[in-house]
């Protein structure tokens, strides 16, 4: 404690006189600070145009727990929900709120700490453990928890690849694939979604290019269209060219395939699959974070040097616990069996 206190009080010295200057220069501003005239000009053509073309956002205020029928501000009526990520229902499932609940009062709100420093409880590392036996990589697999599947695409890339690498991506891969594969170094080439034939050609302009490490990046399930990626043609084209594949199952995982593990299990090819990146925040439970599950060796060398991981704080109590509990709904034959009946019911519309 007294370390501790020792490397703080220098840091709290230096607050306080911020906060004495602050409150100085406070007192003699009468406005809010200016945007430059060129950002605000900028700044309001874009928007502009975005409400001209139909593109401009407007948020639906949800007055009641997210469901299949909910109610909106400003209306009296419920209305159907058609247009959520809550597959399999679990975002207000009485078992998943009730876990959440007892993290919370049991292990406080939060860490106030990343990972390495102080903000790792047995419960994170028990969620870990679960969701690598979920993927049956007990035996020489490993996961890590990031805030979001956003965060988990974010920091991948840039940890595992070099400028001597190359990265293969769908041209139709999710926004946080893309953002991801920006930030690393990597030698870029994109094939036509799900044309293993394009991806043939990829690889190979890469290894004639002279890249060392060929990573493959395909979303399982394209959300925006329904797709499911072709999977074991793909398999069989990584491993033709000895390359990693990398899927991020955010919109397979708890429903796609016989017991909920994605479109590796759809396809029957989960334990050809180096990497999965999904999250918790669609079919487990509704709320946020992701994970990358994969290789012991893989994930050692993410939680050591990914930035998202490094540097964000851990997973609140309350999502692990929802987590956990929307992981055993999906794990038990007996709850899994009713959710799964109903999802593809409903789909039959």
């Amino acid at each position: 404690m007294a370390s501790y206190t020792a490397f703080k009080t220098p840091i709290l010295r230096n607050l306080a006189a911020s906060r004495r200057q602050f409150a100085t220069t406070a007192a003699t501003r009468s406005t809010r600070a200016r945007i430059p005239a060129a950002l605000e000009e900028r700044i309001t053509q874009a928007l502009d145009g975005m409400k001209q073309a139909g593109t401009f956002k407007t948020e639906r205020v949800i007055t009641t727990p997210q469901n299949s029928s909910i109610k909106v501000q400003n209306s009296t009526k419920p209305v159907l929900n058609f247009c959520a990520n809550n597959y399999l229902g679990l975002a207000d499932h009485p078992a998943v709120v009730q876990r959440a609940s007892q993290f919370l009062d049991t292990w406080g709100n939060g860490l106030s700490s990343v990972r390495f420093i102080c903000g790792t409880q047995k419960i994170h590392k028990d969620l870990e453990d679960q969701i690598t036996k979920f993927y049956n990589q007990q035996e020489s697999g490993d996961t890590i928890l990031y805030a979001s599947c956003f965060d988990a695409n974010a920091g991948i890339f840039e940890s595992l690849l070099t400028d001597q690498d190359a990265i293969i991506s769908d041209s139709l891969n999710h926004a946080s694939i893309i953002d991801g594969v920006r930030l690393c170094k990597a030698k870029r080439f994109r094939y036509a979604n799900g044309d293993v034939e394009d991806l043939d050609r990829q690889l190979t302009l890469a290894a004639e290019a002279g890249c060392r490490v060929k990573m493959v990046a395909t979303d399982g399930v394209f959300s925006m269209d329904g797709v499911i990626a072709p999977l074991k043609d793909i398999c069989d084209v990584v491993e033709k060219h000895d390359a990693i594949l990398f899927v991020d199952d955010a919109h397979a995982t708890g429903f796609l395939g016989p017991t909920g593990r994605g479109s590796g299990e759809y396809w029957g090819v989960m334990d050809r699959i180096h990497l999965v990146n999904s999250t918790l925040g669609k079919a487990l439970g509704g709320a946020s974070g992701g994970y990358t599950v994969g290789d012991k060796l893989l994930v050692s060398i993410l939680r050591n040097t990914s930035r998202p991981y490094l540097f964000s704080n851990t997973l609140a109590p309350s999502v692990v616990g929802a987590a956990e509990a929307a992981i055993n709904l999906v794990d038990n034959p007996a709850t899994r069996g009713p959710l799964l009946d109903q999802l593809w019911s409903n789909a039959q519309l």
